[in-house]
């Protein structure tokens, strides 16, 4: 890690302490915030989250920067096998189609970790694209779809039919059994739920002048743009889609663990939370995938809960990279996750990985020198096709919902 990015968590550290005594002082003389306190609380949340933002932003820069450098130093002193002239080839491709001397393209998505549905064909088109641009490119999709990233099951293929997936609704059940007798239990039950591939895409309008200019990263640019744009608009469906039309969110599948007080505005207390947690079973609270997820907002009220030791139940990581934890499970923010309110499902915990996402294998890319003919402007379509469910529906994911009043 940089000194700058150390700096910064410590920073962050720093200002979480100063938070917490603005809290202890409250509690210690029996109050609430004043409106001022409440302000300068609500300006070291804001901090808080910025200087980690930051902290990442600093750790990125400093990967990319020694991706290529280590992209420099291999075309100086080529490996064994390893032939310049085709990255560069590749390269002058991906150029060839920005400048529109090529119409179309499709950038293959790789993924570190993966179900073996998909071809994986290089005809398909993956030697069209550089590795480097393809490779950005899901990293900023993933970067954006807060499930994907994590560590929902994926599943890669290559074409958009429909596939069909078996979902558990029951375990089933074992039962004791005297000597010699009938051996009872319960069968596990399923279900056989459908993923689509419904269409996500985006209209990127870039001036002449930006494409012709090759000493302008514009690999970087379009592979920051389309994956953080599409990440966005296929992230908040997997949160909040209805199915049928539009993936099935996980908010949508999830079962209830918890339900506030009245009076309260949906506001989770220590309690309930402790019973959100338990509330699903050993085998899928245990292990590593599971995890907390609540909206940004949800955050900055959850760092003020104390359990009855007087600890506070949130811990702010301390390593960039690392998630902060609530009640020693790590917690995911995504913005499309409901707010405390009356009838709200603003706390899910459980394992990420039961819930499934499916994508269809490339992000296709079309350009129009037409569209914005008058104004001297070139036109980039960009679509992903996906879906998402939860496999395991018998309590792998809850959630928490704010009393009715």
């Amino acid at each position: 890690m940089s000194d700058y990015a150390t700096h910064l968590l410590e920073q962050r550290a720093t200002t979480w302490n100063a938070a917490k005594a603005l809290l202890d002082t409250a509690a210690a003389e029996g109050r609430e915030l004043s409106a001022a306190e409440e302000e300068s609380y609500g300006r070291m949340t804001a901090d808080i989250d910025n200087l980690r933002s930051k902290a990442e932003k600093v750790l990125e820069d400093q990967r990319n920067a020694e991706a290529a450098d280590a992209a420099l130093r291999s075309l100086a002193t080529p490996a064994n096998g390893f032939v310049p002239a085709a990255e560069e080839d590749s390269e002058k491709e991906l150029r060839s189609f920005l400048k529109g001397e090529s119409r179309s393209f499709t950038a293959k998505l790789t993924d570190t970790e993966r179900r073996a549905l998909s071809k994986g064909t290089a005809t398909a088109g993956g030697n069209t694209v550089p590795t480097s641009f393809y490779g950005q490119l899901q990293e900023h999709l993933i970067e954006t779809a807060t499930l994907i990233n994590g560590g929902a099951t994926q599943f890669i293929t290559d074409s958009g039919e429909a596939f069909e997936v078996p979902v558990t609704t029951s375990h089933g059940a074992a039962a004791a059994v005297a000597e010699g007798g009938t051996i009872a239990g319960t069968d596990p039950a399923f279900a056989k739920r459908t993923l689509s591939a419904f269409k996500f895409a985006q209209l990127i309008v870039l001036s002449r002048e930006l494409v012709d200019d090759s000493g302008v990263d514009l690999q970087g640019y379009i592979a920051r743009a389309v994956g953080w744009n599409l990440g966005n608009a296929f992230g908040q469906k997997l949160i909040v889609g209805a199915g049928t039309t539009e993936p099935l969110g996980i908010a949508a599948s999830t079962t209830l663990g918890a339900t506030g007080g009245t009076g309260v505005v949906g506001v989770p207390t220590v309690d309930n939370l402790i019973d959100l947690q338990y509330s699903v079973i050993a085998p899928y609270r245990n292990r590593p995938s599971a995890k907390w997820l609540i909206k940004d907002s949800t955050a900055a009220t959850l760092r003020k809960i104390k359990d009855t030791t007087g600890q506070y139940i949130w811990q702010p990581a301390v390593i960039a990279g690392q998630p902060d934890s609530l009640l020693g499970k790590p917690v995911l923010t995504d913005p499309y996750v409901a707010a405390t309110a009356l009838n709200a499902k603003s706390v899910l915990f459980g394992d990420l990985s039961a819930y499934a996402v499916r994508l269809v294998n490339g992000i296709r890319f079309e350009r129009s020198d037409d569209v914005r003919f008058d104004s001297d402007q070139v036109t980039f379509r960009a679509v992903i096709r996906g879906d998402g469910l939860l496999l395991d529906q018998t309590g792998a994911v809850k959630h928490f919902i704010g009393a009715a009043s």
